[in-house]
């Protein structure tokens, strides 16, 4: 039985887990001490603010646009659960395109950059809008909002030219943009090979299969977000204490990521799913490319090997022998090349004829490719940006 692989750019809010918060701290225009940027968006003040879940800092940000004003959200979507970062926005209804302006970067390091959307009927108007996103002045994507209470959230991979970087929200005729947080992550030059000077990545799905709960930093020290996936009816779920080894890796998945698995429930199953593509104005045939996680957590001499199929009967990637690879982390991706295009991309594992265990993924990441030409600014628009920004 096919299983779709559920939009992670849209959280239903009770799986979001609660967000306490702790001290205040002087807020900073620039990235902490580990890199990174954590922006609270329409933070009234100047005083930041610890999470208690990430232990992360989060600053307003006033230091970091002069455009739009400050909002809380409706008092009926402010939940207990709420994270704190989502009880304000900042909208902009005014002007076609407003930019907020990150500086002090580390000139041509590759870069996370998530903008967090929620709603939350702040202008009252029971309006939904839809606008576009843009990293310099290159298109990210579509926001479109579809209710007043999930979380939507646009995450792209891009290599930064410059010391700064502008994110930027355009009208589009179909409501006032507006934005809740802003966060970015610095990345080591050897994640992610698909990501160079020309092109990057846009989050697409990142699944940790068989966990219960969300993993971020400082679990992932990349701070990526990974939502548990489980199907009880169809896959069991295995999950293991010891530490999962990944060394010379270019994708760095966590060990408490690898730690958990699924195993389809009936043994003589294959591990089915499938995701559908989301094509945009700019992007109408999009691109793909998948990074499928894998490590085996149980011990003994029994074998668990596997086929990849991916849109096909000829095996995508051929006999995965698992049981080598006890607690120890392996990746398969697409290398170079993207997956050709599609209007489904259905996945089967299926086990080998010598298998004597079934089929077993711990993890996948799903990105679209998109062109990069420059992902900070160009000369002029730069100039003209940077006004929405303080030293």
């Amino acid at each position: 039985m096919w299983r779709t692989m559920r939009a992670t750019t849209w959280l239903p809010i009770f799986c979001l887990l609660a967000a306490a918060t702790a001290g205040v701290l002087q807020v900073r225009a620039q990235p902490d001490n580990i890199g990174f940027v954590s922006i609270d968006c329409g933070l009234p003040g100047t005083a930041s603010y610890v999470d208690n879940i990430t232990t992360l800092s989060y600053v307003p940000d006033a230091a970091f646009t002069d455009a739009g004003s400050n909002h809380n959200i409706s008092a009926e979507y402010m939940l207990p659960r709420l994270f704190k970062r989502l009880y304000n926005v900042r909208s902009f209804p005014d002007g076609a395109r407003n930019c907020y302006t990150i500086r002090s970067l580390v000139a041509g390091l590759k870069y996370l950059i998530r903008a967090s959307f929620y709603h939350g009927n702040y202008d009252g108007l029971s309006r939904l809008p839809m606008f576009d996103m843009y990293i310099g002045v290159n298109f990210v994507g579509t926001v479109n909002v579809s209710s007043h209470d999930s979380l939507k959230i646009v995450e792209a991979i891009v290599v930064v030219p410059d010391d700064f970087v502008q994110v930027c929200l355009a009208n589009t005729g179909s409501g006032t943009p507006f934005i809740s947080s802003l966060e970015l992550r610095p990345l080591k030059i050897k994640l992610y090979p698909l990501v160079n000077a020309t092109q990057g990545l846009v989050l697409h799905e990142r699944w940790n299969f068989g966990a219960t709960d969300t993993v971020r930093y400082p679990d992932d020290p990349h701070d990526r977000i990974w939502v548990p996936w489980t199907e009880p009816s169809i896959w069991d779920s295995l999950s293991v204490n010891n530490r999962v080894t990944v060394s010379n890796d270019i994708f760095e998945q966590p060990s408490k990521v690898m730690q958990t698995a699924i195993t389809p429930r009936n043994a003589s199953k294959n591990i089915e799913f499938f995701w559908d593509p989301r094509p945009d104005r700019q992007h109408l045939t999009p691109r793909y490319a998948a990074n499928m996680h894998f490590a085996e957590l149980l011990s003994g001499n029994a074998v668990r090997q596997f086929d990849i199929y991916v849109n096909g009967d000829d095996p995508w990637y051929r006999g995965l022998y698992l049981s080598k690879s006890y607690l120890r982390s392996i990746t398969i991706h697409n290398g170079e090349r993207p997956y050709a295009i599609a209007h489904r991309y259905n996945i089967s594992i299926n086990a080998t004829a010598n298998s004597t265990l079934p089929p077993m993924i711990n993890a996948i990441e799903v990105f679209s490719i998109i062109t990069t030409t420059n992902a900070g600014t160009d000369a002029v628009d730069g100039k003209r940006m940077q006004t929405y920004a303080h030293d």
